[in-house]
This record gives C-alpha cells, sequence and structure tokens, in this order.
C-alpha cells in the first residue's frame, strides 16, 4: 500500500484525534489509519450506554462525517489490522500480508477485553463490550428471548451494562470478585452509594464471589454461571467486564520496552525509534499519580496524548502533563471524576448521599488529589482547578457545599 508519512495503528479516539491535531497544526504529509474495524472512528462511551439500551444509534455516533476526512486527505484503512512491524526498515505489515512503510508511526490500537480462562467461557451468548460488533451481536440475541442477565465484573463497563438492561426491564445479576463494586477506580464511599442504586433498580449484587465455570446447554448456548461456593446463577445472556489486554503484540515483538502494555516517555515515544504510543495501551509515569507507571483507560488520556505527539511531530516539545478525568452514566446518575481517588489518606464529603447530588473530594498528604461528582457538575469543574493547583483548602469549608469549591484556590 505504499508510504505514510505518519501511519496510525488504531481507528479510535486517539487515532482519530492523532490524524486532526496533526492537519490543524499544519502537517501536510501524507496519513494513514488502519483500523481492524469496519467504520471510521465512532465515540466509545456510547456502547455500554446509550447504544446497548437502543437509544443512540450508530450514525449519531461518528466522531465525524466521512466527508471531514477526506476533506483533510486523511486515509482511513478500514478491516486493515497491523500485524507485524520492522522499526530498522520502518515498514508495517497489514493483515492481507501487503506492507505499509512510513516515517513515523503512531501505536494507537488500544486493547481487546479480558478473556475469562476457565470451564465454558467460548460458549454462545457470552459477550464483552468494545466495539460497535460486540454490542451489535448482544442486541441481535436480545432480538429473540433473553430471560435473565449476568454481568461479570463491576467495574464502570459492567455497571453501566447492567443499568441499561435494567432500563430494558431485564433481570440482572452482577458478579465481582472483590467485596465492593468499583474497587479498582473509587473509594468505599462512592461503591457503597453506587451498589446501593443498583439494589434499589433491582440489581442482584454478588460480591467477592469467582466465577468457576459457565455451563452450557446441549446447543453450545450458555444457560448458568457457576461460582466459586458451587452455587449456579441462571442467565442465557453473559456480559464480561474484567478489563482488557493492551494490543501490543507487534511493538513488544519488535522489540519495544513493556509490560502492562507499552513503555513511553513523557512526549509518548516508545523506545523504537520514530515510534509513539498513546491511549489504554500506553505504560507512563503520570505526575498525578506520584509518577508510578500506569495505563490510563479514558477518552481524555486518548486524545490528550494524540495531541502531545502532534505537538511533537510538528516540532514542540510539550510533554504530557493533564489531569485525567473520567465519567460514567447510569440510570439517571452522572458521575465525573477527575484525578485519582485511590490511595488517599482522606474522603471529605460534600451534601448528601442520599439527595443523589454530592460530591468526594479526597485528600492525600492534605492536597486534594481527586473528586468523584455525582450531578454535581459545579464541584466536578471548579475542582479540577483545586486537583491542578494541588490545593490544602480548609476541610469545614472543604465540606460544606454551599462553598464554592473556586473559592478554596
Amino acid at each position: 500500500m505504499g508510504f505514510a508519512d505518519v501511519l496510525i495503528v488504531g481507528g479510535g479516539h486517539g487515532g482519530a484525534q492523532s490524524a486532526l491535531a496533526l492537519r490543524q497544526r499544519g502537517f501536510e504529509g501524507r496519513i494513514a489509519v488502519a483500523t481492524r474495524e469496519g467504520y471510521l472512528p465512532y465515540e466509545r462511551p456510547p456502547l455500554s450506554k446509550d447504544y446497548l439500551a437502543g437509544a443512540r444509534p450508530l450514525e449519531k455516533m461518528f466522531i465525524r462525517p466521512e466527508s471531514f476526512w477526506s476533506d483533510r486527505n486523511i486515509e482511513f484503512l478500514l478491516h486493515t489490522p497491523v500485524v507485524a512491524i520492522e522499526p530498522q526498515l520502518r515498514s508495517a505489515e497489514l493483515g492481507d500480508g501487503s506492507r505499509m512503510d512510513y516515517h513515523s508511526l503512531i501505536w494507537s490500537a488500544g486493547g481487546d477485553p479480558r478473556r475469562l480462562s476457565c470451564q465454558g467461557a467460548g460458549l454462545n451468548g457470552v459477550h464483552s463490550i468494545r466495539t460497535v460488533g460486540d454490542v451489535d451481536r448482544i442486541r441481535a440475541q436480545m432480538d429473540g428471548e433473553v430471560k435473565r442477565v449476568a454481568v461479570i465484573g463491576a467495574g464502570y463497563i459492567g455497571l453501566e451494562a447492567a443499568a441499561a438492561f435494567r432500563t430494558l426491564g431485564l433481570p440482572v445479576t452482577v458478579i465481582e470478585r472483590m467485596d465492593r463494586v468499583l474497587s479498582r477506580v473509587a473509594g468505599p464511599a462512592l461503591s457503597g452509594f453506587y451498589e446501593a442504586e443498583h439494589l434499589r433498580q433491582g440489581v442482584d449484587l454478588l460480591l467477592g464471589h469467582e466465577v468457576a465455570a459457565l455451563l452450557g446447554d446441549d446447543a453450545g448456548q450458555v444457560r448458568a454461571v457457576s461460582l466459586d461456593d458451587g452455587s449456579e446463577i441462571e442467565a442465557d445472556l453473559v456480559i464480561v467486564g474484567i478489563g482488557i489486554v493492551p494490543a501490543v503484540g507487534p511493538l513488544l515483538a519488535a522489540g519495544a520496552a513493556g509490560t502492562n502494555g507499552v513503555d513511553v516517555d513523557e512526549f509518548c515515544r516508545t523506545s523504537l525509534d520514530d515510534t509513539y504510543a498513546i491511549g489504554d495501551c500506553a505504560a507512563h509515569a503520570n505526575p498525578y499519580a506520584d509518577n508510578a507507571v500506569i495505563r490510563l483507560e479514558s477518552v481524555q488520556n486518548a486524545n490528550d496524548m494524540a495531541n502531545t505527539v502532534a505537538r511533537h511531530l510538528t516540532g514542540e516539545r510539550e510533554p504530557y502533563d493533564t489531569v485525567p478525568w473520567f465519567w460514567s452514566n447510569q440510570y439517571d446518575l452522572r458521575l465525573q471524576t477527575v484525578g485519582f481517588s485511590t490511595e488517599n489518606d482522606e474522603a471529605v464529603v460534600r451534601g448528601d448521599p442520599d439527595s443523589r447530588s454530592f460530591s468526594i473530594v479526597y485528600l492525600r498528604e492534605g492536597r486534594v488529589a481527586a473528586l468523584d461528582c455525582v450531578n454535581m457538575t459545579r464541584d466536578y469543574a471548579q475542582g479540577k482547578r483545586l486537583v491542578e493547583a494541588r490545593s490544602e483548602p480548609d476541610r469545614d469549608a472543604l465540606a460544606d457545599p454551599n462553598v464554592a469549591l473556586k473559592s478554596l484556590l
């Protein structure tokens, strides 16, 4: 397929933003985006929410219309995975056996859903939620008769899916190996709030349980989830939401440094020449996590890393240094998070959780490290500035919802 000045691997948020930011900065070379999927870039967060529930069609999820990309001479190679790279030759092998040479490579391939390793993991009716194709298969099964849904994993994806299924009136059981929901991303107070909400909405929560096996019928259709205590949960549709495996095999095979994903520096450069990595698969030292090396699975991270690479490729050396933020919609609750809410010293609650509108401010050594804001957009917007400034506010003022957070800067 010839030569690209910049070859972008992956057509998600990071890949799309990389191409767009390059053009916005006046880059005139050939940009090619190779993606395994058959679609132009689309928004991923609605997959486990509105798209799963049938409330938002695919045509309303595209990041930009087709004409936008063609007008900017951004070429998409659909159904085209990159299966190997030769960094010394600056050449990539594509899934059909052809090659694409390049000057610079941006790896934005994200990750693949982590699969269950137990018996029955490959039964019909067992699904992940990562792509439009994943959700289309779920919805196709729902066009038939689904009696009960089991969701394995109580992170954002699992809980959002549970909320969508309950909105559709389906019985749902959520199974989580840890003793609380959202254990990797939230403190105990927020976990308790969401546990109570899902119970109120009719979800069966089974915490502290491992999945021993998935059981199927003679036709290979899942019928139940067997747990570590010997109990069985009836289900003919199972959602597995237990994280992702970074899609970096070709990079590591070519010699890139990395274990959990691929390692990048402050400019998102890998250890391979002229090779960058961004988004879910990029392990980086994050200043808002005390410079711990982490992977950050969020749209914000993918977009901001893409902007960092675009600047670097057009001559501006500005390191990646952005406060992380996330969001999750479940039922009528909008959770907005800024910073990292784990491994903190103190949690201060602003407002009454029973009102379904409150915030939790997390402090580390007296400084504001993160906020979880439920139906409190003002706190989220103003609290972000406290995280950026690493402010040390008065505790009583911080706990008073009538005190604007911006006044505590």
